[in-house]
């Protein structure tokens, strides 16, 4: 089995939209995917209601995830971590104990454009339109994430 983590900064926003658009997208019997903030301020929370709202809107169904905060223990748990910006990217970095840990870490944006170190902008403090926008964008990379992970 496959276990893909989806982090952002409280795991309210991007991150359980990055894990419901994948779950849609692959097997999910052979892929797990779950989602974690770098910050813990959300933890046992539902994911904001912006997000369940476009989720639905696209016929995916988020509103089972609780919040969580990432762990040293993801890195063991899981074998590709994808990070929404670059703040994630270095909190997330700064945890590892090793090459290995580093290497599986990645931003989600790369995956559909390798090295532009693109971001996923945070939707919370903006209008709803912020929250189609990400969804697009990570509608877009789930696409290519599935095809690579499911062959």
């Amino acid at each position: 089995m496959v276990r893909v983590l989806m982090v952002c900064l409280g795991n309210i926003c991007r991150s359980p939209l990055a894990e419901g658009i994948l779950k849609s997208k692959v097997n999910t019997e052979t892929i797990f995917v779950d989602s974690a903030g770098t910050g813990g301020w959300h933890v046992g929370e539902l994911p904001d209601i912006r997000s369940m709202e476009v989720a639905r809107k696209n016929q995916i169904d988020i509103s089972d995830q609780r919040c969580r905060k990432f762990s040293v223990q993801d890195f063991t748990d899981f074998d590709l971590i994808y990070v929404m910006d670059s703040a994630n990217l270095r909190d997330v970095l700064n945890l590892a104990g090793s090459q290995y840990e580093i290497d599986k870490v990645k931003l989600i944006l790369n995956e559909m454009e390798p090295g532009m170190d693109k971001e996923v902008p945070d939707p919370y403090y903006g209008g709803n339109n912020g929250f189609d926008l990400v969804f697009e964008m990570l509608d877009a990379a789930c696409e290519v994430i599935a095809k690579k992970i499911e062959k």
